[in-house]
């Protein structure tokens, strides 16, 4: 019985795989073409090129010309034909001048499915969720983006909102509408027509790119996930939707060659293509990340380019947190994000898919919807100082939240989480934006603060530095000794104690540790006794005496000693006048006698020292 069941268990296995090898066979073998690519070898003469184009026009009645203005450094050439042409091309002996001889594929817009218009929009309303409501951004429709909500954006947002990033959108290009006119954007290009300017005359492109950076916190419309990003637009599809493998392929590789960190890719389709997959991989090489969505076909297994090396191909999410109805799944899924359904779509301004270039919020659901999330947290990640492709796709698919149950991969490593995948980017970094942050919690920025106090605070401090000038002069008179670097240095630290550094610590270290090393003199017994007093013990001439012990025997640092000693004097007679408060001796004349009496043995000390200097240099 055992072994007939492991026999039963190793069958089903078998045709599981078989039948998943079929599927990626099939898919690979499937897609539409009506143009076939020449690429040919770039070792060869330039002459020998035009020979073999020419050679192949006359014999197959076609006509070669170059699939964009990019395409001739490349050697990439298209002719019209079908299966049969492309078989005989492949056997015939112009292939030996060519690196490879394939379709020239049509990818195509994943069907975006029901479309709904602000006024019908369904979705869920988080305007009263009192965790995320203190970071909601001003913009009116925000409550309505549950997307947003559910991976977490406001969070990462605190860390970072994708300043400097650039993510290129390969799509039917975009259109500037009212929402995305205060958004960066660098110069793109227009694949389909061959020129600069790369307008959306779809909708889907303006729509993908407003979810990756639409203008946020501006009171209008809706938000972007990292809104500080730039927007670099490579419109590759027509206005009907789809386009050409050599387009999207040339795009991708403007991309890296312009600048971009991120890649969109919200299209797809059945044929494998050599020619993409090393424009994929140049990509990846020149340091960019590369996101595309899964497909809308329900199927088990994704379509391309989502499917190839070095792309995260994205599954789309439901309102309700589970696959959407239309999502593919199984192999090529990396990971999951809001796509929206039924239940609630996802909105951004675009142009009219029924009145091209009227400006209208409008709801689409789609896999389409969900890659643009990946590739804005993407941004953010790449924004937060990991710069490797390989490490950003790890740190994105390692904080997804994982599905515990998921054996058709539906998920992929899980569900997006931009908070977590922010934080794990920045795990062991303090950033600049968290140095500030620091600063501005603490009171750091407060001008208030740089003063210790007020002005009526800074005035004893002046007092102390220019008093234990003062009592360097006078002792100079007496007993002459060179001024040096160590010796103002003792001045400076003695009589200000660095009170610009009070209160500073390290994560959760103990506090007063780094008071006790760092703060002034005067404030050493908040250290201790959590008052505002001296504590008697540093507020007393046992400091500069240990100082003193410790670097005497020291040429340079015994002179920094010294002017410790004469500093500290300074201070405590200054304090003695205008704040004498010691701690358990109160404010009255026995803590003002007991500063002033420090004050002395401390000048006593460095006198004597001094004195000892000379005596010992005279003999």
């Amino acid at each position: 019985m055992r072994k007939f069941l492991l026999v039963c268990l190793f069958v089903i296995g078998l045709t599981a795989g078989l039948f998943g090898f079929m599927n990626f066979q099939s898919l690979a073998a499937k897609g539409e073409f009506e143009t076939i690519l020449l690429d040919f070898r770039e070792d060869i003469p330039q002459e020998m090129v035009q020979q073999n184009l020419q050679a192949i026009a006359k014999e197959y009645n076609v006509t070669p010309q170059l699939d964009n203005q990019f395409s001739a450094k490349d050697n990439v050439y298209i002719i019209k034909g079908n299966r049969q042409l492309l078989e005989r091309l492949k056997k015939s002996q112009f292939a030996k001048a060519t690196e490879f001889i394939e379709p020239n594929y049509i990818y195509h817009i994943p069907n975006p499915g029901k479309v709904s218009r602000l006024g019908e929009y369904l979705k869920p309303d988080y305007s009263d969720d009192p965790q995320s409501k203190s970071t909601f951004p001003n913009d009116e429709y925000y409550n309505q983006q549950w997307n947003l909500h559910s991976i977490g954006v406001e969070a990462a947002w605190n860390q970072t909102k994708g300043s400097g990033i650039t993510v290129a959108v390969i799509d039917t290009g975009i259109t500037k509408v009212r929402d995305l006119v205060e958004t960066k954007f660098v110069k793109g290009y227009d694949f389909v027509s061959d020129r600069q300017q790369a307008d959306d005359d779809n909708g889907h492109g303006t729509h993908v790119a407003g979810t990756i950076a639409q203008a946020t916190n501006n009171k209008y419309g809706v938000a972007g996930i990292a809104y500080e990003a730039s927007l670099m637009p490579l419109k590759v599809l027509s206005a009907y939707g789809g386009g050409t493998v050599a387009d999207i392929a040339e795009a991708i590789k403007f991309a890296a060659d312009k600048g971009a960190d991120v890649i969109n890719m919200s299209l797809g389709g059945g044929g494998e293509s050599q020619l993409m997959k090393e424009a994929i991989d140049y990509a990846h090489r020149k340091g960019v990340v590369i996101i595309a969505a899964a497909g809308n076909e329900n199927n088990n297994g994704v379509s391309y380019p989502a499917r190839y090396p070095h792309v995260i191909g994205v599954s789309a999410l439901g309102p309700d947190g589970e696959k959407a109805p239309y999502s593919n799944f199984g192999a090529g899924v990396d990971i999951s994000a809001p796509g929206g359904s039924d239940a609630g779509k996802i909105l951004q301004e675009t142009i009219d898919p029924d009145n091209k270039g009227v400006a209208v919020f409008v709801g689409y659901q789609g896999t389409s919807m969900a890659s643009p999330h990946v590739a804005g947290v993407a941004a953010l990640v790449k924004a937060s100082g990991i710069t490797n492709p390989d490490e950003i796709e790890t740190v994105l698919l390692s904080s997804a939240r994982p599905v515990k149950e998921d054996g058709l991969n539906y998920f992929g490593s899980g569900k997006l989480n931009a908070e977590a995948a922010v934080k794990r980017a920045l795990n062991g970094k303090i950033t600049f934006q968290d140095f500030f942050r620091w600063l501005r919690d603490n009171g750091y920025l407060n001008p208030g603060f740089w003063i210790d106090g007020g002005a009526i605070a800074l005035l004893p401090k002046v007092m102390m530095v220019l008093g234990s000038y003062l009592l360097a002069w006078f002792l100079r008179v007496y007993f002459p000794f060179t001024w040096s670097w160590s010796f103002a240095s003792g001045l400076l630290a003695g009589s200000s104690g660095l009170f610009f550094l009070k209160g500073i610590y390290i994560f959760d270290l103990p506090q007063w540790p780094f008071r006790v090393l760092g703060s002034s003199i005067p404030e050493l017994g908040n250290a201790l006794s959590g008052t505002d007093a001296f504590n008697p013990l540093f507020a007393s001439v046992v400091i500069p005496f240990t100082l003193m012990a410790m670097l005497l025997g020291h040429p340079t640092w015994k002179w920094f000693a010294v002017g410790s000693s004469l500093g500290v004097a300074a201070c405590l007679g200054i304090s003695a006048v205008s704040d004498p408060a010691v701690w358990g001796l109160g404010s009255g004349m026995i803590s003002r006698i007991f500063l002033v009496v420090n004050a002395l043995l401390c000048f006593g000390l460095a006198r004597l020292a001094v004195k000892n200097d000379r005596v010992v240099g005279i003999q």
